[in-house]
């Protein structure tokens, strides 16, 4: 990786956009940084600072959000991460994680584009908790190839119908967990070598003060807006996901 000017600008943007996105809507810190850093770093490095960015955002916006936590709701969930981690991790190293990424960007794009034309209206309810966890390890999986956890469970909770405080909280106990996991299976399996700590204590510092300015004005937007926030969050992750994921399959080809 080139130490310049030029690749540590792009961290500082990328951490500062993804913290303010994080801060506001509960995840997507992985997915916006990624969009950004992939233009100078290297997968094996953004990964685990993608990682370590966003549960550093989640645990300073954690003191903003007052209340909306069900455990009951959120355990499944998180049950079914802790299972979905260490395959992501698997099929990191193990199968082509290009393939997954266009298919679950597909996903992403489809889904968001129809909520924002639709309104978002669909509900599911049937499946119960074992279809929770089910979507816990979706995610988890997600986390694993990259700290990408957060956007399957944002959209299963909207499908689910549940409100804007306890999608809010459930999505950052949820992903919360699922970094640290992520980071410990990355530990063990020799993840975290390849992380530039001197592009930690750039991004770090940049993330925190958007973070927090993302995390006051959820308490000043409408539940319609936060709805429709997430999905063009959604949308540009998928989006983000595709172009990235192409890129490096046509550069690997």
């Amino acid at each position: 990786m080139p130490d310049s000017p030029a690749t540590f600008l792009i961290v500082i943007v990328g951490a500062s956009l993804a913290g303010f996105a994080q801060g506001l809507s509960g995840f997507a810190f992985a997915m916006i940084a990624l969009s950004v850093w992939a233009w100078a770093l290297a997968p094996q490095v953004a990964a685990p600072l993608a990682v370590f960015g966003a549960l550093m955002g989640q645990l300073l916006s954690l003191a903003q959000v007052r209340g909306g936590y069900d455990l009951r709701r959120i355990a499944p969930l998180v049950a079914g991460g802790a299972i979905g981690v260490p395959m992501g991790v698997f099929a990191l190293h193990n199968f082509d994680p290009l393939k997954f990424k266009l298919a679950v960007g597909s996903l992403l794009v489809l889904y968001a584009g129809y909520g924002l034309l639709a309104g978002g209206d669909l509900r599911v309810k049937f499946g119960g908790r074992w279809l929770d966890a089910a979507v816990g390890l979706i995610g988890g999986a997600l986390g694993g190839l990259g700290g990408m956890s957060g956007s399957v469970p944002a959209i299963w909770t909207q499908l689910r119908g549940w409100k804007r405080d306890l999608r809010r909280a459930t999505m950052q106990i949820y992903n919360i967990t699922m970094h640290i996991f992520t980071l410990t299976v990355y530990a063990e399996t020799g993840g975290l070598r390849a992380l530039d700590w001197r592009l930690f204590a750039l991004a770090a510092p940049a993330m925190l003060l958007p973070a927090y300015f993302g995390a006051h004005l959820y308490h000043r937007i409408s539940e319609r807006i936060f709805q429709r926030l997430i999905l063009a969050l959604l949308l540009f992750s998928g989006i983000a996901m595709l172009y990235g994921s192409l890129g490096l399959w046509r550069r690997s080809g």
